[in-house]
Protein backbone atom coordinates (compact mmCIF):
# COMPACT_ATOMS: atom_id res chain seq x y z
CA UNK A 1 0.00 0.00 0.00
CA UNK A 2 1.40 3.48 -0.89
CA UNK A 3 0.28 6.22 1.84
CA UNK A 4 -2.83 4.96 2.28
CA UNK A 5 -4.09 4.05 -0.72
CA UNK A 6 -4.50 0.87 -1.32
CA UNK A 7 -5.00 1.18 -5.19
CA UNK A 8 -2.01 2.64 -5.48
CA UNK A 9 1.47 0.40 -5.32
CA UNK A 10 4.72 1.56 -5.15
CA UNK A 11 4.92 0.51 -8.52
CA UNK A 12 2.15 2.31 -10.11
CA UNK A 13 3.45 5.58 -8.39
CA UNK A 14 7.01 4.97 -10.47
CA UNK A 15 5.34 3.97 -13.89
CA UNK A 16 2.43 6.25 -13.81
CA UNK A 17 3.67 9.39 -11.87
CA UNK A 18 7.35 9.87 -10.91
CA UNK A 19 8.57 12.57 -13.50
CA UNK A 20 5.92 12.53 -15.45
CA UNK A 21 2.67 13.80 -13.79
CA UNK A 22 1.61 15.68 -10.66
CA UNK A 23 -0.46 13.76 -7.81
CA UNK A 24 -2.71 14.48 -4.93
CA UNK A 25 -2.98 11.78 -2.14
CA UNK A 26 -5.87 12.41 0.41
CA UNK A 27 -5.01 11.53 3.36
CA UNK A 28 -1.57 10.22 2.70
CA UNK A 29 -0.66 10.25 6.28
CA UNK A 30 -4.38 10.49 8.18
CA UNK A 31 -4.12 11.71 11.61
CA UNK A 32 -0.65 12.88 10.71
CA UNK A 33 0.64 14.70 14.00
CA UNK A 34 4.00 16.39 13.61
CA UNK A 35 6.44 16.16 16.34
CA UNK A 36 7.59 19.97 15.65
CA UNK A 37 5.55 22.45 16.05
CA UNK A 38 5.85 26.28 14.49
CA UNK A 39 7.85 27.19 17.86
CA UNK A 40 10.03 24.79 16.85
CA UNK A 41 10.66 25.57 13.75
CA UNK A 42 10.47 29.04 14.93
CA UNK A 43 13.59 27.96 17.19
CA UNK A 44 15.11 26.40 15.29
CA UNK A 45 15.46 29.32 12.37
CA UNK A 46 17.24 31.36 15.22
CA UNK A 47 20.48 28.89 15.50
CA UNK A 48 23.63 29.48 14.08
CA UNK A 49 23.40 25.89 11.93
CA UNK A 50 20.18 25.98 10.13
CA UNK A 51 19.71 27.80 7.19
CA UNK A 52 16.57 29.46 7.22
CA UNK A 53 14.64 32.28 4.92
CA UNK A 54 11.70 34.45 5.82
CA UNK A 55 9.81 35.52 2.83
CA UNK A 56 7.29 38.29 2.98
CA UNK A 57 5.32 39.68 -0.20
CA UNK A 58 2.21 37.77 -2.48
CA UNK A 59 1.24 37.51 -6.29
CA UNK A 60 -0.04 39.36 -8.57
CA UNK A 61 1.37 42.01 -6.55
CA UNK A 62 4.96 41.12 -6.30
CA UNK A 63 6.20 42.81 -3.34
CA UNK A 64 8.88 40.56 -2.25
CA UNK A 65 11.32 40.34 0.22
CA UNK A 66 13.51 38.01 1.45
CA UNK A 67 15.58 38.27 4.85
CA UNK A 68 18.24 35.62 6.22
CA UNK A 69 19.13 33.94 9.21
CA UNK A 70 19.93 32.98 11.41
CA UNK A 71 17.25 35.42 13.17
CA UNK A 72 16.96 37.10 16.72
CA UNK A 73 13.88 35.78 18.46
CA UNK A 74 11.81 39.53 18.15
CA UNK A 75 12.38 39.01 14.47
CA UNK A 76 9.83 36.50 14.33
CA UNK A 77 7.80 37.45 17.30
CA UNK A 78 6.99 41.21 15.82
CA UNK A 79 5.41 39.37 12.92
CA UNK A 80 2.36 40.32 11.20
CA UNK A 81 -0.79 38.56 11.08
CA UNK A 82 -0.61 37.66 7.30
CA UNK A 83 1.61 37.56 4.40
CA UNK A 84 4.89 35.93 5.89
CA UNK A 85 6.42 32.39 5.33
CA UNK A 86 9.25 31.17 7.44
CA UNK A 87 11.18 28.59 5.00
CA UNK A 88 13.81 26.10 7.17
CA UNK A 89 15.97 23.38 5.52
CA UNK A 90 17.41 20.47 6.82
CA UNK A 91 14.81 19.88 9.88
CA UNK A 92 15.59 16.30 9.92
CA UNK A 93 19.32 16.68 10.27
CA UNK A 94 18.96 18.80 12.98
CA UNK A 95 16.12 17.16 15.00
CA UNK A 96 17.21 13.58 13.83
CA UNK A 97 14.11 11.66 14.88
CA UNK A 98 12.21 13.23 11.70
CA UNK A 99 14.21 10.93 9.97
CA UNK A 100 12.16 8.36 10.36
CA UNK A 101 9.46 10.06 8.35
CA UNK A 102 12.06 9.89 5.35
CA UNK A 103 12.08 5.91 5.41
CA UNK A 104 8.68 5.78 4.31
CA UNK A 105 10.41 6.95 0.89
CA UNK A 106 12.29 3.92 0.80
CA UNK A 107 10.70 2.94 -2.14
CA UNK A 108 13.37 5.68 -3.78
CA UNK A 109 17.07 4.91 -3.57
CA UNK A 110 17.85 6.63 -0.96
CA UNK A 111 20.83 8.59 -2.26
CA UNK A 112 18.27 10.29 -3.80
CA UNK A 113 16.82 12.03 -0.73
CA UNK A 114 18.25 15.64 -0.24
CA UNK A 115 16.20 17.03 2.89
CA UNK A 116 13.02 17.69 4.94
CA UNK A 117 12.03 21.39 4.46
CA UNK A 118 9.30 22.81 6.34
CA UNK A 119 7.87 26.13 5.88
CA UNK A 120 5.48 27.68 8.66
CA UNK A 121 3.16 30.33 7.39
CA UNK A 122 0.37 33.02 8.19
CA UNK A 123 -2.70 33.33 6.48
CA UNK A 124 -1.85 34.38 2.84
CA UNK A 125 2.08 33.44 3.03
CA UNK A 126 3.59 32.45 -0.20
CA UNK A 127 6.75 32.17 -2.32
CA UNK A 128 5.33 33.10 -5.45
CA UNK A 129 4.25 30.99 -8.18
CA UNK A 130 7.70 29.32 -9.36
CA UNK A 131 9.55 26.02 -11.01
CA UNK A 132 11.92 23.03 -9.00
CA UNK A 133 13.67 21.28 -11.17
CA UNK A 134 13.57 18.48 -8.88
CA UNK A 135 10.99 16.43 -7.13
CA UNK A 136 8.97 17.10 -4.72
CA UNK A 137 6.81 15.88 -2.06
CA UNK A 138 4.89 18.17 0.20
CA UNK A 139 3.04 17.01 3.70
CA UNK A 140 0.92 19.37 4.80
CA UNK A 141 1.55 18.90 8.47
CA UNK A 142 -0.83 21.40 10.31
CA UNK A 143 -3.34 24.25 8.80
CA UNK A 144 -4.24 24.72 4.95
CA UNK A 145 -2.78 25.18 2.01
CA UNK A 146 -4.19 25.90 -1.70
CA UNK A 147 -1.77 24.77 -4.08
CA UNK A 148 -2.14 25.69 -8.00
CA UNK A 149 -0.18 24.32 -10.88
CA UNK A 150 0.39 24.54 -14.33
CA UNK A 151 2.24 22.47 -16.85
CA UNK A 152 2.22 24.74 -19.59
CA UNK A 153 3.25 28.59 -18.73
CA UNK A 154 5.59 31.01 -19.56
CA UNK A 155 8.87 31.16 -17.88
CA UNK A 156 9.43 34.68 -18.04
CA UNK A 157 10.69 35.40 -14.11
CA UNK A 158 10.33 38.41 -12.58
CA UNK A 159 13.39 40.36 -12.82
CA UNK A 160 15.75 41.90 -9.73
CA UNK A 161 14.02 39.48 -7.63
CA UNK A 162 15.89 37.36 -4.97
CA UNK A 163 13.49 34.70 -5.87
CA UNK A 164 12.68 32.43 -9.08
CA UNK A 165 9.01 34.07 -9.73
CA UNK A 166 7.16 33.65 -12.83
CA UNK A 167 6.77 36.87 -14.02
CA UNK A 168 2.94 35.53 -15.56
CA UNK A 169 1.38 32.47 -14.07
CA UNK A 170 -2.56 31.10 -14.86
CA UNK A 171 -3.44 27.89 -13.15
CA UNK A 172 -4.42 24.55 -14.66
CA UNK A 173 -5.71 22.63 -11.64
CA UNK A 174 -6.19 23.81 -8.03
CA UNK A 175 -6.16 21.93 -4.61
CA UNK A 176 -6.51 22.66 -1.07
CA UNK A 177 -4.48 20.78 1.36
CA UNK A 178 -5.34 19.79 4.93
CA UNK A 179 -3.48 17.95 7.59
CA UNK A 180 -2.34 14.28 6.40
CA UNK A 181 -2.68 15.27 2.56
CA UNK A 182 0.10 15.00 -0.10
CA UNK A 183 1.18 16.76 -2.93
CA UNK A 184 3.48 15.24 -5.29
CA UNK A 185 5.43 17.45 -8.19
CA UNK A 186 7.44 15.74 -10.43
CA UNK A 187 10.64 18.84 -12.21
CA UNK A 188 9.37 21.36 -14.55
CA UNK A 189 5.53 22.04 -12.93
CA UNK A 190 4.89 25.85 -12.02
CA UNK A 191 3.26 25.76 -8.75
CA UNK A 192 2.00 28.23 -6.12
CA UNK A 193 1.37 27.49 -2.44
CA UNK A 194 -0.63 29.69 -0.56
CA UNK A 195 -1.76 29.54 2.83
CA UNK A 196 -5.52 29.91 3.51
CA UNK A 197 -4.91 29.03 7.22
CA UNK A 198 -2.01 29.42 9.21
CA UNK A 199 -0.51 26.23 9.06
CA UNK A 200 3.20 24.20 8.38
CA UNK A 201 4.46 22.34 4.79
CA UNK A 202 6.89 19.70 5.40
CA UNK A 203 8.35 19.24 1.76
CA UNK A 204 10.66 16.28 1.06
CA UNK A 205 12.44 17.27 -1.73
CA UNK A 206 14.90 14.83 -4.17
CA UNK A 207 18.20 15.03 -5.30
CA UNK A 208 18.80 15.60 -8.89
CA UNK A 209 22.51 17.14 -9.89
CA UNK A 210 23.03 18.86 -13.27
CA UNK A 211 25.63 17.85 -15.77
CA UNK A 212 27.17 21.00 -14.76
CA UNK A 213 27.64 19.93 -10.73
CA UNK A 214 28.88 16.83 -12.64
CA UNK A 215 31.41 18.34 -14.32
CA UNK A 216 32.70 20.86 -12.36
CA UNK A 217 32.85 17.95 -9.28
CA UNK A 218 34.60 15.41 -11.31
CA UNK A 219 37.57 18.07 -12.31
CA UNK A 220 38.16 18.30 -8.71
CA UNK A 221 38.17 14.68 -7.94
CA UNK A 222 40.38 13.46 -10.79
CA UNK A 223 42.54 16.82 -9.85
CA UNK A 224 43.04 15.10 -6.50
CA UNK A 225 43.40 11.78 -7.27
CA UNK A 226 45.63 12.42 -10.07
CA UNK A 227 46.90 15.56 -9.59
CA UNK A 228 46.97 17.30 -12.95
CA UNK A 229 45.79 14.08 -14.94
CA UNK A 230 46.30 13.53 -18.23
CA UNK A 231 47.58 16.08 -20.78
CA UNK A 232 46.63 17.40 -24.33
CA UNK A 233 49.06 15.46 -26.67
CA UNK A 234 48.90 15.70 -30.59
CA UNK A 235 51.48 13.62 -32.09
CA UNK A 236 49.20 13.23 -35.07
CA UNK A 237 49.36 17.15 -35.59
CA UNK A 238 48.99 18.40 -39.23
CA UNK A 239 50.73 21.88 -40.26
CA UNK A 240 48.36 24.37 -39.78
CA UNK A 241 46.02 26.07 -41.91
CA UNK A 242 45.08 29.28 -40.05
CA UNK A 243 47.06 29.62 -37.12
CA UNK A 244 44.92 31.04 -35.43
CA UNK A 245 41.93 28.61 -35.38
CA UNK A 246 41.55 25.42 -32.79
CA UNK A 247 40.70 23.25 -36.10
CA UNK A 248 38.36 20.57 -35.79
CA UNK A 249 40.99 17.85 -35.41
CA UNK A 250 41.85 20.01 -31.90
CA UNK A 251 38.31 19.99 -30.71
CA UNK A 252 37.92 16.64 -31.48
CA UNK A 253 40.97 15.54 -29.67
CA UNK A 254 39.79 17.89 -26.56
CA UNK A 255 36.48 15.77 -26.04
CA UNK A 256 38.39 12.62 -26.16
CA UNK A 257 40.58 13.91 -23.58
CA UNK A 258 37.22 14.77 -21.29
CA UNK A 259 35.11 11.40 -22.40
CA UNK A 260 38.29 9.14 -21.51
CA UNK A 261 37.88 10.07 -18.44
CA UNK A 262 34.61 8.39 -17.29
CA UNK A 263 35.25 5.52 -19.39
CA UNK A 264 36.67 3.52 -16.41
CA UNK A 265 33.71 1.98 -14.69
CA UNK A 266 35.61 1.33 -11.25
CA UNK A 267 37.16 4.68 -11.12
CA UNK A 268 33.44 6.24 -12.73
CA UNK A 269 31.75 4.27 -9.61
CA UNK A 270 34.25 5.80 -7.34
CA UNK A 271 33.84 9.53 -8.70
CA UNK A 272 29.57 8.77 -8.17
CA UNK A 273 29.92 7.91 -5.04
CA UNK A 274 31.74 10.51 -3.35
CA UNK A 275 29.97 12.98 -5.02
CA UNK A 276 26.99 11.76 -4.32
CA UNK A 277 27.65 11.13 -0.66
CA UNK A 278 28.23 15.04 -0.30
CA UNK A 279 26.16 16.51 -2.76
CA UNK A 280 24.42 19.52 -1.29
CA UNK A 281 25.77 18.55 1.88
CA UNK A 282 25.38 21.69 3.94
CA UNK A 283 27.72 21.00 6.71
CA UNK A 284 30.86 18.94 7.11
CA UNK A 285 30.70 15.69 9.45
CA UNK A 286 33.25 16.75 12.29
CA UNK A 287 35.91 14.48 13.73
CA UNK A 288 35.30 13.84 17.23
CA UNK A 289 37.89 15.29 19.61
CA UNK A 290 39.21 11.91 20.92
CA UNK A 291 39.54 8.46 18.81
CA UNK A 292 38.25 5.51 19.32
CA UNK A 293 40.31 1.98 19.27
CA UNK A 294 38.76 -1.31 18.43
CA UNK A 295 39.28 -2.85 21.96
CA UNK A 296 36.96 0.74 23.63
CA UNK A 297 34.33 0.03 20.80
CA UNK A 298 34.40 -3.76 21.67
CA UNK A 299 33.55 -2.45 25.24
CA UNK A 300 31.24 0.12 24.78
CA UNK A 301 29.44 -2.45 22.92
CA UNK A 302 29.18 -4.82 25.14
CA UNK A 303 27.99 -2.62 27.72
CA UNK A 304 25.16 -1.68 25.38
CA UNK A 305 26.19 1.30 23.25
CA UNK A 306 24.53 1.16 20.00
CA UNK A 307 25.50 3.00 16.73
CA UNK A 308 23.79 6.18 15.53
CA UNK A 309 24.68 7.69 11.99
CA UNK A 310 25.96 11.26 12.24
CA UNK A 311 22.52 13.41 10.71
CA UNK A 312 24.96 15.67 9.02
CA UNK A 313 26.65 12.31 6.59
CA UNK A 314 25.10 10.54 4.01
CA UNK A 315 25.64 6.92 3.64
CA UNK A 316 25.71 4.80 0.51
CA UNK A 317 27.41 2.01 -1.09
CA UNK A 318 28.13 0.70 -4.72
CA UNK A 319 28.87 -3.18 -5.47
CA UNK A 320 32.29 -3.61 -6.91
CA UNK A 321 34.75 -6.89 -7.11
CA UNK A 322 35.94 -7.82 -4.96
CA UNK A 323 34.51 -6.04 -2.52
CA UNK A 324 32.07 -2.98 -2.23
CA UNK A 325 33.00 0.19 -1.37
CA UNK A 326 30.79 2.47 1.36
CA UNK A 327 30.74 6.18 1.37
CA UNK A 328 30.79 8.58 3.92
CA UNK A 329 29.88 11.81 3.15
CA UNK A 330 32.93 11.81 0.24
CA UNK A 331 35.06 8.99 2.69
CA UNK A 332 35.19 6.05 0.86
CA UNK A 333 35.95 2.40 2.43
CA UNK A 334 36.64 -0.77 1.33
CA UNK A 335 33.69 -3.18 2.82
CA UNK A 336 31.84 -6.41 2.14
CA UNK A 337 29.02 -6.06 0.29
CA UNK A 338 26.07 -7.39 3.38
CA UNK A 339 28.10 -5.27 5.70
CA UNK A 340 27.82 -1.87 4.15
CA UNK A 341 24.34 -2.57 3.45
CA UNK A 342 23.83 -2.78 7.21
CA UNK A 343 25.69 0.11 7.91
CA UNK A 344 23.46 1.98 5.46
CA UNK A 345 20.28 0.89 7.14
CA UNK A 346 19.76 2.41 10.80
CA UNK A 347 18.06 -0.07 12.43
CA UNK A 348 20.55 -2.67 11.61
CA UNK A 349 23.15 -0.37 12.24
CA UNK A 350 21.69 0.22 15.88
CA UNK A 351 21.87 -3.49 16.30
CA UNK A 352 25.58 -4.18 15.39
CA UNK A 353 26.70 -5.74 18.61
CA UNK A 354 29.98 -7.03 20.15
CA UNK A 355 30.07 -10.29 17.68
CA UNK A 356 32.17 -8.59 14.65
CA UNK A 357 34.90 -9.30 12.69
CA UNK A 358 38.32 -7.96 13.38
CA UNK A 359 37.97 -6.13 9.87
CA UNK A 360 34.35 -4.69 10.69
CA UNK A 361 35.35 -3.33 13.80
CA UNK A 362 38.56 -1.42 12.25
CA UNK A 363 36.00 0.17 9.95
CA UNK A 364 33.57 0.80 12.39
CA UNK A 365 36.48 2.44 14.03
CA UNK A 366 37.18 4.82 11.00
CA UNK A 367 33.70 5.72 10.46
CA UNK A 368 33.44 6.78 14.34
CA UNK A 369 37.15 8.53 14.15
CA UNK A 370 35.98 10.90 11.24
CA UNK A 371 32.52 11.73 12.63
CA UNK A 372 29.64 9.81 10.65
CA UNK A 373 29.23 7.46 13.11
CA UNK A 374 28.71 7.85 16.94
CA UNK A 375 27.89 5.56 19.96
CA UNK A 376 24.91 6.32 22.28
CA UNK A 377 24.11 4.87 25.40
CA UNK A 378 20.70 2.74 25.57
Amino acid sequence: MFFNDPSLTAERFLADYWQKQPLLLRQALPGFAPELDANDIAGLACEEMAESRLVSGSYPENDWKVRYGPFAENDLVELPGQGWTLLVQDVEKHYPPLAELLTRFDFLPRWRIDDLMVSVAARGGSVGPHVDQYDVFLLQASGKRRWDIATHFDRERLPDCELNVLYRFTPERSWELEPGDMLYLPPGVAHHGVATEPGMTWSVGMRAPSAADLHQALGEWLAEQRDEGERYADPDLARAARAGEVDPQSVARFRHLVERQSKDSAEWGAFLGAFLSRYRLAHEPAAPPTTLDTSSLRASLEGGARFVRNPWTRLLWLDGVPQATLFAAGDAFACDARFAEKICDSAQLAALGPALENDQFELLCQLVNRGHLYLEAL
